[in-house]
């Protein structure tokens, strides 16, 4: 993972240095190679395809569907938060922002590129906040060069093409600072040139950047199996290849030839016609004793290729932690604990993208507060507010259920309605449940009568008569 630095006494976000953001621009568009190499692989345009040499080029892609499952378990559900405290105005904030369609974004760029980028900021013709998704190859942070790495300033750039005039391309850069927006109009991204338009302030109270991390390294889901990905591609590639030289196998004839008819000098056609007869009638004729034919084939191993297909297959999964879906032992009459196995790396590869996609969620509510606070007096207790992720994945639903009637009075009904599935709001179905239970008491009570919990009076009447007279 490399860092971009910069020594805070340099740094003065009124007046910055325009060269030294030019040279970190060129040193991180420098560095863009891998990242458009992972792209790619994602893409299904592999190392394989540029192997001119091979007769068959097969692209099997494991990169996709290993960044496919592995952000659809950990984001494919929305985040949701859960506070004591009312916080109605922050999540419609959010949902007006497109929050959601974000962090499904990001979690893809987590697992494809090891980083994800969003910008945060309010369109010029509206008041509400909007989050972007931006592409880690025109994004990053630089930080100071303290033991803290505290935010200097964050860039996204990008290539203005005009198509009139191919070639004239130029950049532009949009600096964000904790307090301002500069944008550099770059004529030549290798050139010494640099200008820079007014500052406007943006009133987030933070860079109003967010880089999330899926892991300490940065590293995608993928990105270490890639020479595993190659090998399955050209075992897959020969494999074929192999098989169409097994079909297309040579007739060798003993002591007779395949043709009676005397071929002209170069010609061939009595030897052409005889190897169209013989493929339409499936019957060879051949003279007395000492004459033979056969096909000389080539030795297919298909057992020993299967073994070797199924052993990286499995180490490509293996190595990242991602499980094949498709795998007979994930079956609908898997039990949870079972599951829970099966998933044990995937999950811990999960809990760590969670815990930085956390850091970094927590600078976005900071500013969706910060910008609520000062635009509408709203003032939300950010440190009540709990991220809440959702894995996404079957449900035994009847497991579930058995376990909530075992543990029903036990355990608190708030608990065990946070335990299903399909309760989004505990408590609304909590007084739901409630609401449910006084009913069904004050129909019994209409139904059966209001009497007071008494024994019957079994007294025979003469006696009741002899105690009413006294």
């Amino acid at each position: 993972m490399h860092v971009f630095t910069m020594p805070a006494d340099r740094w003065d976000e009124r007046n910055p240095d325009k060269q030294a953001i030019l040279h970190l621009i060129q040193k991180h568009h420098a560095g863009v190679e891998r990242l458009e190499n992972l792209k790619k692989y994602y893409e299904g345009q592999h190392k394989i395809l540029e192997e001119e040499e091979r007769e068959n080029r097969l692209v099997c892609n494991h990169a996709k569907d290993i960044s496919d499952t592995a952000s659809s378990y950990f984001i494919g559900n929305p985040v949701t938060y859960k506070s004591d405290k009312d916080i109605k105005a922050l999540t419609d904030a959010l949902e007006t922002a497109g929050a959601d369609e974000v962090d499904g974004d990001n979690g893809l760029d987590l697992s494809i590129y090891g980083r994800a980028y969003e910008y945060i900021y309010t369109k010029h013709d509206e008041t509400d906040l909007t989050v972007k998704n931006l592409p880690p190859q025109n994004t990053f942070l630089v930080y100071d060069d303290t033991i803290e790495q505290n935010e200097l300033f964050g860039v996204y750039y990008y290539a203005r093409v005009d198509d009139t005039d191919r070639s004239k391309t130029t950049y532009i850069a949009t600096v964000l600072t904790q307090n301002y927006k500069y944008v550099l109009n770059i004529q030549d991204i290798k050139g010494p040139q640099a200008l820079a338009e007014a500052p406007e302030p943006h009133f987030k109270g933070e860079i109003p950047i967010v880089e999330y991390l899926n892991n300490k390294l940065a590293i995608g889901d993928f990105e270490l199996q890639i020479p595993l990905i190659d090998a399955y591609n050209a075992l897959m590639s020969d494999r074929i290849t192999d098989k169409e030289q097994f079909i297309d196998s040579i007739l060798a004839l003993y002591g007779t030839l395949l043709s009676d008819e005397d071929d002209e000098p170069g010609d061939g056609k009595g030897t052409e016609k005889a190897m169209k007869r013989l493929r339409k009638e499936k019957l060879i004729e051949l003279p007395g004793a000492g004459a033979k034919a056969e096909y000389l084939t080539h030795t297919y191993d298909e057992a020993g290729v299967e073994v070797l297909k199924k052993a990286i297959e499995q180490d490509i999964h293996k190595f990242s932690h991602i499980p094949c879906m498709t795998d007979e032992s994930f079956g609908g009459n898997v039990s949870g604990v079972a599951m829970e196995f099966k998933l044990l790396g995937m999950e811990n590869i999960t809990k760590i993208k969670t815990r930085y996609y956390k850091k970094g969620l927590r600078k976005r509510l900071r500013i969706f507060c910060n910008f609520l606070n000062t635009r509408s007096g709203i003032l939300i207790a950010l440190a009540a507010i709990t991220p809440t992720f959702t894995r996404a994945l079957p449900k035994n639903l009847l497991e579930i259920s058995q376990m909530v009637a075992n543990l029903w009075g036990k355990v608190s009904k708030k608990t065990l309605l946070a335990q299903i599935p399909f309760v989004d709001d505990v408590d609304e179905e909590l007084a739901a449940v409630e609401q449910e239970e006084q009913e069904a008491l004050k129909q019994q009570a209409e139904l059966f009568g209001s009497h007071a919990n008494e024994p019957p009076d079994d007294t025979p009447p003469e006696k009741k008569d002899d105690v009413d007279e006294q």
